[in-house]
């Protein structure tokens, strides 16, 4: 689980461009790689001011002959969490669920049940979109004021694990600039959803974290 804060309206658009992130490439053997491996989770104001975007990246790492095969899991539902009075326990969530060849997205919309688990929220369809294929142009779907993409992408996470190893061990005290780009080459299977800030409650900052979950 990944876990960010975000604040919406004026002040957001006072830092334009500012991205908040969170990042992990190094999970528990279990899920390393696997469609319940949450490498990144980003939220960013859209280019259209009155949209935030929400990017779940998974299975990181992948070369370019293991990103042919990669594919999203249809048993495992990925979900967007957003909470919009800062207590920790999700409002609202948006849920993207792959079926064949297309990923479908729900909310967003209170959820079931809050914590660990999750009932797919099949009565708030948002829209759905074809899974962009590896080496082929990228496909957006646009419904109910929404936007989504599900596929491929270059991992945009910058890290020099080399650099960071040799400050571990003493030999080095901070990062070159610049340094060198550990996963340059890799990919990661984006979900990506462009959302009206006006679906997400009248709040002037949420917090927002993701999960992945396996059906049971």
């Amino acid at each position: 689980m990944k876990k960010i804060k975000i604040v919406l309206g004026l002040s957001l658009v006072a830092v334009s461009g500012l991205v908040f992130m969170a990042a992990d490439h190094a999970d528990a053997p279990a899920v390393t790689g696997n469609a319940n491996d949450i490498t990144d989770v980003y939220a960013f104001q859209g280019q259209d001011t009155n949209n935030m975007v929400f990017v779940i990246n998974t299975q990181g790492l992948l070369t370019p002959g293991a990103s042919a095969t990669a594919m999203f899991n249809e048993n495992t539902l990925i979900e967007l969490n957003i909470d919009t009075n800062a207590d920790n326990v999700e409002d609202l969530v948006i849920q993207a669920i792959r079926k064949n060849d297309k990923m479908y997205f729900f909310g967003p919309v209170a959820p079931g049940t809050t914590g660990v688990t999750s009932t797919v929220k099949t009565t708030a369809t948002a829209g759905n979109v074809e899974i962009s294929k590896y080496g082929n142009a990228p496909i957006v779907s646009t419904s109910n004021g929404m936007k989504f993409f599900a596929g491929l992408r270059d991992d945009p996470f910058f890290f020099d694990l080399g650099q960071f190893k040799s400050i571990l061990a003493g030999n080095a005290s901070g990062f070159n600039n610049p340094g060198t780009d550990s996963f340059a080459g890799t990919n990661v299977l984006a979900t990506i959803i462009e959302v009206p800030k006006s679906l997400l409650g009248s709040s002037t900052s949420i917090n927002v974290w993701a999960e992945t979950k396996q059906k049971q």
